[in-house]
């Protein structure tokens, strides 16, 4: 039960009225607790402000603590993470949580970062992930997906125990991170033909974690906000508390100037208490970023939809609806390495997210939304106000071009919040106004100094009224705060506000004040009979203004000398500081009389740190003492220089690359003999009605689920034979070639879109009568569907080849049963070879059957000639693998320095010399490359993956599809801005090198 404190506790944020109370709900624990306006921690009413981050697309542990400093450095408190089932239970009954995929380092990273973690570990999570987080071996199941089939949920029971029992240790309850689980996702989104929504499914999933240990509220994703699925109060399968995502802009990167009209969703409060009033506003996914389909504009256009701009207007309306539980997917993304994707996006997962998938924060967004976690940090009455759900113009001022949304405190403490945005969100005028606003001191008309407040294009403001700095009170603030801080010797408020604006702040009481930088207007003011205020008016520039006030020190900024601005919390202390520089200001710690910073810098700066505790006197940053001087404010200042170090890349186009055929299986004399045979007559996949082949040719009946899928047909000619239909399916921009013996016979290179596709080819002629003849087909496997849609099963969308004919000079088509199929993809299938990597990093190539995409492969295997490298390139279609090695020495303890791996782009190559690579690095695939579809080719590759100090091999499988060949155009390593680091050093991920595999092919 939670305690009595809690079910009492009088909330206006759920628009019931203050003097409601809740009825009591029963929790299994008392340390998460909530009511209807925020989650209580501990008895501490909190907004949880949260991240995305899925430690699976970042496979280096040691870089998962680097992550949650970036995102607990932007004032955020939490981050929600997804679990990929197929990645932990490859072969049926097996689960495998070691090494990359030991998630408890995860949790360990959080815990000693000050950061809490929501679970959501599906079984299903869709994610952009193959099979949305499913395994390939569900293919075969006949229960329909995501229901309460028995054979279904009994194959969800290993994962969900295994996964479920690691949450649980990490539990608060038991001293972990974790305060929230959410049980499956988006169970809400469309069905077909199967009961929706299914109570008694849901309470299955729900009563599985109950099982494995799990004690803390669960929580729901409605994706379909309408729907108002598995509510608190109504019975089986209901959550704890309700939530929905919201993805206001969408994903259409090829416009991102446009905004689409209609999509700043105002009504969002009144559906929260239409459907859930008694818990908090949750907000489980909002639009942190966009994915990129195959063949799209690229994660530089997507950000520059979901850009800084976005951040304010639509971060903001989402707390104009009073939302305190509330989680940016994604805040960083990483790579979808290994074939771990959806046929829907390349490699890259940046997701033009605040943290690029190279882990750098120079993107402006990430500044923006540390301008308002920040605020909130230091904003409790936000969490009890009562947001106005009218959304009426010309209350709260007379300019109709713009919407004020308040949010009202019941009790004086709390503060009142009016968010302003433009009526038209999609204007790109600028728009002056004035405000009208009820204040503790009256109903006041602002700015009183005169003038007007100005609403930029695509900006949203957050104004303050009666809002406490500590012992001090603002009356009102048309400045954004950033923060502010109580010191032992005075109080630090940050406002910030956009270049050239006019500003107003109004100071409870008649104040003796001082000021430096550029002037200010000051008035001291009396209405009516009411108590006399001090106004303070300015117009923003780039010069610092500092406005004491008594002991309140008023920091005024403009929004881009504030992006510079840090809060970091003092470890082990409530108290924090307020850092002025840097590139990312990741902690600070005490230690006697010594303050230590972590830190990172990309340029030579100056550091300004406000508010130093008394009885410090030693700096240190990054572990070094530092000298200092203080300044008259009483600030540390220091300078910072920064050199950047030197260190030499290799120059693929010189190296020493090693050669082998991949495509042997078109050689005249290749065994296939140990290939598994294609012998299923049935297939439980329902994708297109009934075989239309005499055997299912469908990868994942046979155990393959990933990459590249090899298929041998053998027949006897009867020497009629002249074209050969055939119907492959791969995913979106999947290509697929097909040889007669060691004959070329034709491609699929593909395209962005196409799934499926239909070839009919003509076969080199003429075939001699009673002759032995194999095709080989060559299939790109672009990942497995998703399966949002619950009953569709478009999770089991095969792989493979959905039909085929023969057909005679006389156009008879011969029978299909003429031909006898073999098939293959990764060595071992669900019994993977690879533990280290995982079940979804190796495809059906010749090379990765053997093992010699690994470090260090057998010199003798292959041809080291100079004519041999990936520049030379193939003369006529097939397969063609080149592997180098290297040695880095990069100084890493020091420094952070990204590094990626770039392609010169190959569109330019003529029609008929389209190709595809799979890049490999270290063993471990981080990249597929398809240059007439794009647009990826750049493939950050992190450290630990790459060793910084000592030997790297590169990898590089090139597929020709089309009789010319192909060669690289070029191949380069390249580094990005080295940043002077405070990060932990990375430990290189030792997963083997190559090994000679018994039974491979």
């Amino acid at each position: 039960m939670r305690p009595l404190s809690v079910l009492l506790a009088v909330s206006a944020a759920a628009g019931l009225g203050h003097a409601e109370t809740l009825k009591p709900q029963t929790l299994l624990q008392d340390i998460v607790t909530f009511d209807n306006s925020s989650l209580f921690i501990k008895g501490e009413r909190l907004m949880i402000f949260s991240g995305e981050v899925h430690p699976f697309r970042l496979p280096v542990p040691s870089l998962w603590l680097d992550i949650f400093q970036k995102v607990k450095a932007l004032g955020l408190n939490t981050v929600s993470f997804y679990l990929d089932w197929a990645l932990l239970e490859g072969e049926p009954g097996i689960f495998r949580g070691e090494g990359i995929f030991d998630y408890s380092a995860f949790f360990e990273a959080a815990k000693e970062a000050g950061m809490y973690l929501i679970a959501r570990p599906g079984p299903y999570i869709n994610a952009e992930a193959s099979g949305g987080g499913f395994p390939g071996w569900l293919q075969r199941i006949k229960g329909h997906l995501r229901t309460a089939d028995p054979e279904y949920l009994a194959a969800t029971d290993n994962y969900v125990a295994n996964v479920d029992k690691l949450i649980a240790k990490y539990q608060i309850t038991n001293g972990g991170p974790i305060i929230l689980y959410q049980p499956e996702n988006e169970y809400t989104g469309a069905a077909s033909g199967v009961k929706f929504p299914d109570p008694d499914y849901m309470q299955y999933v729900i009563d599985q974690a109950r099982n494995a240990g799990i004690v803390l509220p669960m929580m729901s994703n409605d994706a379909s906000w309408t729907g108002g699925h598995n509510l608190p109060g109504s019975g089986k399968g209901e959550v704890d508390i309700y939530g929905h995502d919201g993805y206001p802009l969408g994903f259409d990167c090829k416009n991102p100037t446009t905004w689409p009209l209609g999509n700043l969703i105002t009504q969002y409060r009144a559906q929260h208490l239409k459907f859930s009033p008694s818990t908090p506003y949750t907000v489980p996914e909002f639009q942190g970023g966009s994915f990129d389909p195959w063949g799209g504009y690229g994660f530089d256009q997507c950000e520059q939809l979901i850009n800084h701009e976005q951040v304010r207007v639509f971060y903001k309306n989402m707390f104009a609806s009073g939302v305190t539980i509330f989680n940016l997917y994604m805040i960083f993304g990483g790579t979808n390495w290994g074939n771990l994707g959806h046929p829907g996006g390349y490699t890259s997962y940046d997701y033009a997210a605040a943290i690029a998938e190279d882990r750098t924060v120079s993107r402006e967004k990430y500044s923006e939304l540390k301008l308002e976690a920040n605020f909130l940090k230091v904003s409790p009455g936000y969490l009890t106000a009562t947001p106005d759900t009218s959304n009426r113009t010309g209350i709260y001022s007379p300019n109709t071009d713009i919407t004020v949304t308040a949010l009202v405190n019941y009790t004086p403490e709390g503060g009142s919040f009016y968010v302003v945005r433009h009526t038209d969100y999609q204007t790109l005028a600028s728009t002056p106004y004035t405000l009208s606003l009820p204040t503790s001191a009256g109903n006041l008309s602002i700015p009183i100094l005169g003038g007007f407040l100005t609403l930029s294009r695509r900006d949203s403001k957050i104004h303050v009224a009666d809002y406490s700095v500590d012992d001090h009170k603002l009356i009102y603030s048309t400045a954004e705060i950033f923060t502010w801080k109580k010191f032992s010797d005075r109080t630090v408020l940050v406002v910030y506000g956009g270049e050239g604006e006019t500003h107003e702040l109004a100071i409870a009481d008649e104040v003796k004040w001082t000021s430096t930088g550029p002037p200010v207007q000051v008035k001291t003011v009396k209405k009516d009979d009411k108590k006399s205020f001090t106004v303070v008016q300015w117009k923003t520039n780039s010069e610092r203004r500092i406005f004491k006030a008594g002991n309140l020190h008023i920091y005024i900024l403009d929004r881009n000398t504030a992006y510079h601005y840090w809060a970091p919390q003092i470890a082990n202390s409530l108290s924090s500081l307020i850092v002025n520089g840097g590139y990312l200001i990741r902690s600070a710690s005490i230690n006697g009389t010594s303050l230590s910073l972590q830190a990172d810098f990309n340029t030579t700066t100056t550091l300004e740190v406000i508010g130093v505790p008394l009885g410090v006197s030693e700096l240190q940053i990054n572990g070094e003492t530092t000298e200092y001087r203080v300044d008259s404010e009483g600030n540390y200042i220091v300078e910072i220089d920064h050199e950047a170090p030197s260190f030499s890349l290799p120059d693929l186009s010189t190296a020493k690359w090693y050669y082998i055929d991949s495509l042997p299986e078109i050689q005249p004399d290749y065994d296939d003999s140990a290939w598994p045979s294609a012998n299923l007559k049935s297939t439980n996949n329902t994708y297109v009605g009934p075989l239309k082949t005499p055997v299912s040719l469908y990868a994942s009946d046979y155990g393959f689920h990933t990459g590249a899928l090899l298929f041998r047909g053998h027949f006897t000619a009867t020497g009629a034979e002249t074209k050969l239909f055939i119907s492959t399916i791969g995913g979106s921009a999947f290509g697929s070639s097909v040889w007669l013996n060691s004959s070329f016979v034709g491609s699929w290179p593909g395209s962005g879109a196409a799934s499926v596709h239909n070839d009919t080819y003509d076969l080199p002629s003429p075939l001699v009568a009673g002759q032995h003849y194999v095709f080989t087909v060559l299939i790109d496997n672009m990942g497995l569907d998703e399966d949002w849609t619950v009953g569709d099963d478009s999770m089991k969308f095969p792989r493979g080849i959905l039909d085929y004919s023969l057909t005679s000079n006389t156009n008879t088509t011969l029978p299909k049963s003429s031909i006898t199929w073999k098939l293959t993809g990764n060595l071992g299938g669900e019994q993977y070879r690879d533990k280290a990597r995982g079940p979804l990093n190796e495809g059906g190539l010749f090379i990765e059957r053997q093992g010699y995409h690994l470090p260090s492969p057998p010199s003798s295997s292959f041809s080291s000639s100079n004519a041999s490298t990936p520049f030379t390139g193939l003369s006529s279609s097939g397969v063609a693998f080149y592997t180098t090695s290297f040695l880095l020495s990069i100084p890493s303890s020091q420094y952070d320095i990204p590094l990626r791996l770039v392609f010169d782009n190959s569109t330019s190559l003529e029609s008929g010399q389209e190709y595809r690579a799979w890049l490999y690095v270290n063993g471990f695939q981080y990249g597929r490359y398809v240059g007439h579809i794009g647009p990826q080719s750049s493939f950050p590759v992190p450290e630990g993956i790459l060793n910084y100090q000592g030997e790297n091999w590169v990898g590089l499988a090139v597929w020709a599809t089309g009789k010319k060949g192909a060669q690289v155009p070029g191949l380069r390593v390249e580094a990005g801005t080295p940043v002077r680091t405070g990060r932990k050093e990375v430990e290189v991920v030792n997963a083997g090198g190559w090994k000679k595999r018994t039974g491979a092919y």
